[in-house]
């Protein structure tokens, strides 16, 4: 091995492990042809491309490529309701895929959800594909894992997803782990550092966080170069040098409606923002009826198709009692009639959807709809994701949101501020690495020559 060839293995930014496109149809665009290619060739990879670009026909080519090279079956795997909406974009761009939810391929590409996948055998497959795979990290461990080690098992893998951890990169290493470059904990060891030099387990021994891990500062451009060598990440087609036309999108408007109430401050004279968990809770306890008569006030005035999204059972269950013409998909409902319910107002039989985010938050289209309310919380993700429903290439009008909260909501308000900066950064970060790394190979250098002292 020559001395680059060390170097470049040491740098940990993979090399190819695909093939060449053997099948790339007309109905993708230029910039989907490129991304394309570029994720067969590696073999396993990640595109982090915003709502809307297609990643859907992105997947069902793909997944067409690695059956005729194979000859095997692919998995693709999806958020609940989902699956539905894939099949019928299969059949419109004329892929063949099948449903399955008796753990047994149907066809050489078979779509199921998460829910299912513990019916599966990863020896049936060659392929697999997860489909809003930053959904990943909302699951507990023994999902995760799961998860992690059916993709481990199999050749070709490739992650799909709008937001690759948008406020926290470190959550990075989840994708990496999952398509077998870099553990998560290698990860952390070779570009983070803990300050504390504390860790701890929990009850089932597996390693937690126990301290905020930083990224070292020499580390940075490692970290990012990293990070493309297995991602693509694309807000826009001119992202990869495509032209933006049929990309742009229409206005977004974020309307934040902060309700002047007592909320947890019942007998004193002014209402104060809650500071911590604790006070957070108390506060949305306090004012569910003052939250959701507001939204609902909001919703029945709009006459359009409107989605509400709540956290808690109580928000739900008195949304739906005042909102006349909605529907509420919970926790209650089984995986069949929470996807009937979805289905429903996707197709427009339902003016009105209240929903919570961690259940209907990733994956769906919903460009019929141009108005939503939401309860803030913590999540910068999971406000991401409920926005990008709607707002979301193929949506032709504007699009309102309207946060409701009270004045002890204040500092989430401010969370989500800092949360949104930050992921604007880590995306410019991954767009800006991307194009300067397109050839990374050549991007090392490996090649300069050094100048040896004589006395040497």
């Amino acid at each position: 091995m020559e001395y680059k060839d060390y170097l470049f293995e040491k740098a940990q930014l993979g090399e190819n492990n695909g093939f060449e496109n053997l099948f790339m149809p007309d109905f993708l665009f230029d910039f989907q042809k490129d991304l394309l290619a570029w994720s067969l060739k590696k073999g396993r990879s990640a595109i982090f491309a915003d709502c809307g670009l297609g990643k859907s026909p992105i997947e069902l080519v793909w997944a067409e490529n690695i059956v005729r090279k194979t000859n095997g079956n692919v998995l693709l795997i999806t958020p609940l309701a989902v699956s539905i909406q894939m099949i019928k974009e299969a059949e419109k761009f004329n892929v063949e895929a099948k449903r399955s939810k008796t753990g047994r391929p149907d066809g050489k590409i078979t779509i199921t959800n998460y829910e299912q996948l513990h019916n599966f055998d990863y020896n049936d497959f060659e392929g697999v594909i997860c489909d809003e795979s930053s959904i990943l990290k909302n699951f507990d461990g023994k999902i995760k894992n799961m998860i992690n080690i059916f993709m481990r098992k199999i050749k070709y893998r490739l992650l799909a997803t709008a937001t690759p951890s948008p406020n926290d990169f470190v959550e990075l290493g989840t994708s990496s782990e999952a398509l077998g470059y870099l553990g998560y904990m290698d990860m952390l060891g070779k570009f983070f550092k803990n300050d504390q030099n504390n860790c701890a387990t929990n009850r089932r021994g597996r390693f937690v966080e126990a301290t905020k891990w930083r990224l070292k500062g020499h580390a940075d451009k490692s970290f990012w170069k990293w990070i493309t060598s297995w991602s693509r990440s694309i807000r826009y087609p001119s992202d990869l040098g495509f032209e933006d036309n049929g990309f742009i999108l229409p206005e977004l408007t974020e309307n934040h409606i902060n309700l002047k109430v007592k909320g947890r401050n019942n007998g004193m004279l002014f209402s104060f923002p809650a500071v911590g968990l604790k006070e957070q809770r108390e506060e949305r306890s306090a004012t569910v009826d003052d939250r959701c008569n507001k939204a609902a006030e909001l919703v029945n005035n709009s006459k359009d198709f409107s989605v509400v999204w709540c956290n808690l059972n109580r928000e739900g269950d008195l949304l739906e009692k005042i909102i006349p013409d909605s529907i509420q998909v919970s926790g209650k409902d089984n995986d069949d009639k929470k996807e009937e319910k979805l289905i429903a107002f996707s197709d427009g039989k339902v003016r009105v959807l209240i929903i919570k985010p961690k259940i209907g938050a990733f994956g769906l289209n919903w460009q019929h709809c141009n108005h939503m309310t939401y309860f803030p919380s913590h999540s910068y993700e999971q406000y991401y994701q409920c926005i990008r429903r709607c707002y979301r290439f193929g949506q032709k009008r504007k699009v309102n949101v309207d946060l409701v909260y009270t004045q002890g909501d204040e500092n989430i308000i401010s969370n989500l501020e800092r949360k949104k900066t930050q992921a604007e950064e880590m995306m410019d970060k991954l767009v800006i690495e991307m194009k300067n790394s397109l050839d990374i190979r050549n991007i090392q250098n490996f090649d300069n020559r050094i100048e040896v002292p004589e006395w040497l």
